[in-house]
């Protein structure tokens, strides 16, 4: 239901549309009342179009995130060290967070993992534990889990962790529009509310991911680091590649099948996905104290291949509930190569569109499987993505529109010109 009535913290809103800087009371005084329903869409959209339009300066960042934290319960841990890991998204397939919560749990390393479900990707990382096991749990059964196994991975909407911050996610995805600091306050209220000392980020770089430039990156970066130290959060930074999707399955299922092929070390299991999961995990050490630098990815990955992290991941589907089958999609359809060549290219968001077309992430079977990566060399007729999907529309959009637009280049080295799918 729409709200007609004007809330005085919309002067500040008014405010910033004319790029003033706001204070940290009006941050507050915005939040509240977004948390207590007085906001209409179109009002929270004013309030990020305002943000992004006249970028937040990294002192109101700051403010933000404070303001965001106030509302909503924050977990507090006995001792020790509390990590998380989060991406900025924007690349399909990314899903190295339950082998990484897996790796840690078993090497004794507390993480209490909230994850979002996807707006407008094939799969968020609750979306694909979900198929594995449940992923609502209240605030209660979450540090119930945590605290017999050591990690959680849950949906972050279920517990109420910075609840404002979900609403704004929503709006800001509706109307397109994702600015820095909206992004930076959201994953950092988050992780604080969570009660994370130590926090990595994973900034995926490539010209179809969402952050597209190294330059881009690097101020994200710099703005991550700043303003976690004022929050007296240790945090750093990973710029990872982001020209092509990690992993082979894009969609739920998809993606689950990926993770448990990685944990229990199988032929199948997609290497791309197991070394950016074991990377990522050894950095999350290193940060912590409890590797010395460049020794966390020895760790992790003997914590891997011993089956260490299989079992610890087992340990936490049972205290979330119970692990389940992973589903597969009744009607499936592959795309073939219609010539030789390379794989020169790789669209990330129109593999994630075809994905979505096809069902995901409500239909838990849906989404694409990949058959080959960048550099691949590629013969005609040649398997390259299969369409999952579990209706006959879902299939049938699906393949209708990959054939609208390039997916996939294929470089033809006799014609020295580009295809696609």
């Amino acid at each position: 239901m729409s709200v007609t009535v004007p809330q005085p913290s919309l002067n500040a809103v008014h405010a910033k549309i004319a790029s003033k800087a706001m204070s940290y009371s009006a941050f507050v005084s915005i939040v509240q009342d977004i948390n207590n329903g007085l906001y209409s869409g179109p009002q929270i959209a004013s309030f990020l179009t305002a943000s992004a339009a006249h970028p937040l300066s990294r002192r109101e960042i700051f403010d933000l995130t404070k303001a965001m934290i106030r509302v909503g319960p924050c977990l507090k841990w006995e001792d020790g060290v509390t990590v998380d890991k989060h991406c900025v998204g924007g690349l399909p397939g990314n899903r190295t967070t339950p082998i990484i919560v897996a790796i840690l749990s078993a090497l004794g390393v507390r993480i209490a993992k909230t994850s979002s479900r996807a707006i407008t990707s094939a799969a968020g990382t609750a979306d694909v534990m979900e198929v594995l096991a449940p992923v609502h749990l209240t605030i209660d059964r979450m540090k119930d889990v945590v605290e017999q196994t050591g990690g959680c991975i849950i949906w972050g909407g279920a517990v109420g962790l910075s609840p404002v911050d979900d609403e704004l996610v929503r709006i800001a995805r509706e109307i397109g529009v994702d600015g820095e600091g909206q992004l930076v306050s959201s994953i950092l209220s988050k992780k604080l509310a969570a009660g994370s000392t130590h926090v990595l980020i994973d900034i995926p770089v490539g010209p179809t991911a969402k952050i597209k430039t190294q330059a881009e990156a690097r101020k994200l970066e710099q703005t991550f680091l700043i303003i976690s130290k004022a929050l007296k959060i240790s945090c750093d930074v990973e710029i990872t590649d982001g020209l092509q999707p990690i992993g082979c399955g894009i969609g739920p299922a998809l993606e689950a099948r990926d993770v448990i092929a990685v944990l229990q070390n199988l032929d199948t299991a997609p290497p791309d996905l197991r070394d950016k999961a074991v990377y990522l995990a050894g950095k999350v050490m290193e940060l912590a104290g409890l590797a010395a630098k460049d020794a966390g990815k020895g760790k992790a990955l003997a914590c891997l291949s011993s089956g260490q992290a299989w079992e610890s991941f087992k340990r936490i589907c049972a205290a979330q509930g119970g692990m389940r089958d992973i589903p597969k999609a009744r009607y499936c359809h592959t795309i073939v190569a219609t010539h030789s060549g390379m794989v020169e290219s790789m669209d990330n968001k129109y593999i994630a569109k075809l994905a979505r077309i096809a069902g995901a992430p409500d239909d838990k079977t849906a989404g694409v499987d990949l058959h080959m990566s960048i550099g691949s060399a590629v013969a005609l007729g040649q398997a390259l993505l299969t369409i999952h999907s579990g209706s006959r529309v879902g299939l049938k959009n699906a393949i209708e529109e990959a054939s609208k637009r390039l997916a996939i280049r294929i470089l033809d080295p006799l014609r020295l010109e580009g295809d696609c799918i």
